[in-house]
């Protein structure tokens, strides 16, 4: 009954227009003072909106800053070693995003010359540009009207316009699209396109916006029906996946052992130590542990904080840890670089250890052992 209501009104009258005019109007008194806005320079707009994707800005903010004073151009972080750049990224999360603005620096750098391309189209053929960055690259740098649409764009157009198709289906994201370009206008996309984003960021917010100091009150479908609580409209629900860890922190002298995280599974890139998975996090113990069991033969000190469960929280996964640690005497030290590498660990110094990218979860634990 509420799509059937939605979508009829979307079908009716729109003032595009009267719209875009109050949001372009809006903008320049409430926006914040970010220093990716207020640029042209389509590296700059690149690496923000790279950084932001599923990111608070308050959080993405210094990232950021290192980032453009580690890189200051697309050549800089092109030839700029992986492990280094994970490094910096280290405790910002979806770690894909990593790799894939180092591997779009090299492709701008190489089949480039070092300019990103000027429109949608040839951006969207760039490793991890989707349609939503391109957009936004296009029309900040280079003025051309295509739309934006991130969930501060679907909130806003949802509650306005009343449209109730679904956001994560296939449907609706063309619906979307398609309205957001009839709105777009010509002569100030990029304006717009910022002014619409910092919208839904600031005004049109998910829980409890302020209705009462909106601008666009009078004209806004969801808040006539009062279904502001309802939109935008998202049926697909993301299926958590529980995920237990043992993780074995072994050092010996001034060694740890550590490993790199291999493809096909959560932190590819980083650097943690060996683990054993269990089924659950009532199962996790150091006696059930085949790794265990081998490092017995290096007569190891062994502590495990059964109590000290550290939990992080992804898109798609829950992950609960405890540590074992196991302290080698430095005797064995030989014997144990050998079972290390020929199980794909490697010894590395305390202070190496440091500078390598880690899994946030692995960086308060070491964290909370200084």
């Amino acid at each position: 009954m509420l799509n059937e209501m939605l979508i009829h009104k979307i079908s009716k009258d729109l003032n595009f227009s009267y719209f875009a005019n109050k949001l372009l109007q809006w903008y320049p008194q409430n926006k914040r003072n970010l220093p990716w806005r207020d640029t042209q320079n389509p590296y700059i707009i690149w690496l923000s909106e790279i950084i932001l994707q599923q990111t608070r800005v308050a959080q993405g903010l210094p990232y950021f800053e290192k980032f453009l004073k580690e890189y200051p151009s697309v050549q800089d972080l092109a030839q700029a070693p992986m492990d280094e750049v994970m490094r910096l990224w280290q405790g910002l999360g979806y770690y894909s995003r990593a790799r894939n603005l180092h591997q779009c620096a090299k492709e701008v750098t190489e089949n480039f010359e070092g300019y990103f391309p000027d429109n949608y189209k040839d951006l969207l053929q760039l490793k991890g540009v989707g349609s939503y960055t391109a957009a936004a690259i296009a029309s900040f740098a280079f003025k051309e009207r295509v739309a934006v649409l991130d969930g501060n764009v679907f909130r806003v157009l949802s509650r306005y316009f009343g449209l109730g198709t679904d956001i994560s289906s296939t449907q609706g994201k063309k619906e979307f699209e398609k309205l957001a370009n009839q709105i777009i206008p010509e002569n100030e996309p990029d304006q717009y396109n910022q002014a619409i984003m910092e919208f839904g960021a600031l005004q049109c917010s998910p829980k409890n916006p302020d209705c009462s100091i909106c601008p666009l009150q009078k004209g806004c479908f969801a808040h006539k029906h009062h279904l502001i609580d309802q939109l935008p409209y998202k049926a697909k629900k993301i299926k958590v996946t529980t995920r237990a860890f043992l993780y074995h922190h072994i050092t010996c002298g001034e060694h740890v052992i550590a490993r790199k995280r291999g493809p096909k599974d959560i932190w590819q890139g980083l650097f943690d130590f060996p683990l054993t998975e269990f089924s659950n996090p009532g199962e996790i113990n150091p006696e059930a542990s085949q790794l265990g069991h081998e490092l017995q033969s290096f007569n190891p000190t062994i502590r495990f904080d059964s109590e000290k469960t550290y939990k992080h929280i992804l898109t798609h996964q829950k992950i609960f840890s405890n540590f074992a640690s196991f302290q080698i005497p430095e005797e064995h030290f030989n014997a144990l670089e050998q079972w290390a590498r020929k199980n794909g660990y490697f010894p590395c110094t305390r202070k190496q250890l440091e500078d390598l990218g880690k899994p946030k979860l692995i960086v308060r634990y070491l964290n909370d052992k200084k």
